[in-house]
């Protein structure tokens, strides 16, 4: 039987509500750009996909990558998944300035 570390399990209980979450958020506000044709809404959903992907994508190295491949790589998931919220915040911040 394998052991899995608490940590692992609360990191994909947490990863799996930004997921949940965050497809949410960016499901309905490309439905607003596609409902408004607004720029704005459709830059608004592209930096909300872009912090779900990367906060996904910052588990799945830490967790996968580290289980099947022996190595910890805690800082490159926190590298990957800081970089991708910086990157879709600016995409949301954009968005609130576009005409």
């Amino acid at each position: 039987m394998v052991h899995i570390p608490s940590s692992q399990i609360g990191i994909v209980v947490a990863k799996t509500l930004i997921l949940i979450m965050g497809g949410l958020i960016t499901h309905f506000s490309y439905r607003a750009y596609r409902r408004t044709g607004m720029p704005q809404h459709r830059w608004l959903a592209l930096g909300f996909g872009v912090i779900t992907v990367g906060a996904i994508l910052g588990g799945v190295i830490d967790i996968a990558v580290g289980t099947y491949f022996g190595q910890n790589l805690l800082y490159t998931s926190v590298l990957v998944s800081s970089s991708m919220t910086a990157i879709g915040l600016g995409v949301i911040l954009y968005s609130l300035y576009v005409r």
